[in-house]
C-alpha cells in the first residue's frame, strides 16, 4: 500500500459508502474494506487491474471515467476518490464536478508538476522531467494534464469547491513544516479533501 493511501484512509469515515474512480488493482479499496468497514465500488478500465480487483474481493465496474458518471445518482456515495488519476483524464474539471455530484466529499491526489525538482530538471536539461516518481518519457506518459498545487487551488476557487484539508508530501510520502509553508514549490504529491458544502 502506498503511503498516500494511508493518508486518504484517515479521511474516510468508518462504515461509509466509497466510490474509487480509476481504482487500479483495488488495493486501496481492499484496505478500506478491511480497516474502515466501508461499502465500496471501484471503477477501472484496465482488464488486468479488474482481474486483480476481483481476486482481492473488491467490487469493480469496468468503466471509462473520461465518459462521465451519468450512471450514478446524485449523493449516492459519502466519498469519491480520484487517486493519481486526475492528470491522466481528458477533462479533469468535468469529472471533479461529477464526483462532487455523486458524493458528499471527494479526495483527489496528483503529482505536483510545480515542485522544485521538476522546475530544475526542465531548467537545466531543457526536457520534460523523468524520475522514479514520473518514469515515463513525454511521448509515452499517461499524464496528459500537468497540474500544480496552485492550479488546483485556483480551480477550487473558480468552482466554489471547499478545500477541507490539503496535504503535500515528497516522493517518499513524507511531509514537513517547509512543505506546508511552500506547498507548490516543495510538494511532489498533492492530496486534497474537498466538498461542495
Amino acid at each position: 500500500m502506498r503511503p498516500d493511501q494511508e493518508i486518504i484512509a484517515q479521511w474516510i469515515e468508518p462504515g461509509s459508502k466509497v466510490l474509487d474512480l480509476g481504482c487500479g488493482d483495488g488495493s486501496l479499496l481492499h484496505f478500506l474494506n478491511s480497516t474502515r468497514n466501508v461499502s465500496s465500488i471501484g471503477l477501472e478500465i484496465d482488464e488486468v487491474n479488474i482481474e486483480k480487483c476481483i481476486r482481492n474481493g473488491v467490487n469493480v465496474i469496468e468503466q471509462n471515467i473520461d465518459h462521465g458518471l451519468s450512471n450514478f445518482q446524485s449523493n449516492s456515495f459519502d466519498t469519491a476518490l480520484l487517486a493519481q488519476t486526475l492528470q491522466a483524464l481528458s477533462n479533469p474539471h468535468l469529472l471533479i464536478d461529477e464526483m462532487l455530484r455523486i458524493a458528499n466529499r471527494g479526495i483527489v491526489t496528483f503529482p505536483n508538476f510545480g515542485n522544485w525538482k521538476s522546475r530544475m530538471y526542465l531548467s537545466l536539461r531543457g526536457r520534460m522531467p523523468v524520475s522514479k516518481f514520473m518514469p515515463h518519457q513525454w511521448y509515452d506518459t499517461p499524464n496528459i494534464h500537468f497540474c500544480t498545487v496552485k492550479d488546483f487551488d485556483a480551480l477550487c476557487r473558480e468552482k466554489k469547491i471547499r478545500v477541507l484539508e490539503r496535504t503535500v508530501v515528497d516522493s517518499r510520502h513524507q511531509g514537513n513544516w517547509a512543505m506546508k509553508a511552500w506547498p507548490n514549490f516543495l510538494g511532489e504529491i498533492a492530496i486534497y479533501h474537498i466538498s461542495r458544502k
